[in-house]
């Protein structure tokens, strides 16, 4: 079993054992080159109470190597060219970050949101989860 795989399902095992922190919940795990969750945006904020999907992308080098993230509107479409650019995906990543722990630092960049000129309200609204996802 590769590095990857062997990770994933202690991952996978971590979150089935212990759960997810206030807000996040797997909703898609059906093998280790996808992930699919959801993050509720908590705190006084312009996404207060809103849900987003997350998809993470991992390839064989995982843990080494970062996952890709992005949001995703539905189960059908996602914007590969547009990853979430997060300090952590990229040149400050370390093998001891989780995908929980990535959730946690995007529901906290999201939570820090008082104003957010970059969205447009259309695609705010197509970012919310709940358009082709069940948590079954």
């Amino acid at each position: 079993m590769a590095v990857s795989s062997r990770r994933l399902q202690k991952e996978l095992m971590d979150i089935k054992k212990e759960g997810t922190p206030v807000g996040i919940e797997l909703l898609k795990a059906d093998d280790f080159s996808k992930w699919i969750l959801s993050v509720e945006v908590l705190g006084d904020t312009v996404y207060k109470g809103e849900k987003f999907a997350l998809m993470f992308r991992f390839d064989n080098q995982y843990p080494i190597s970062a996952p890709a993230v992005q949001f995703v509107v539905d189960d059908k479409w996602s914007a590969p060219e547009h990853p979430i650019c997060a300090s952590i995906l990229g040149s400050e990543w370390s093998p001891v970050l989780s995908v929980v722990s990535v959730c946690v630092t995007i529901q906290s960049m999201l939570a820090s949101c008082k104003v957010c000129p970059c969205l447009t309200a259309h695609t705010r609204a197509a970012l919310l989860t709940g358009r082709g996802f069940s948590s079954a």
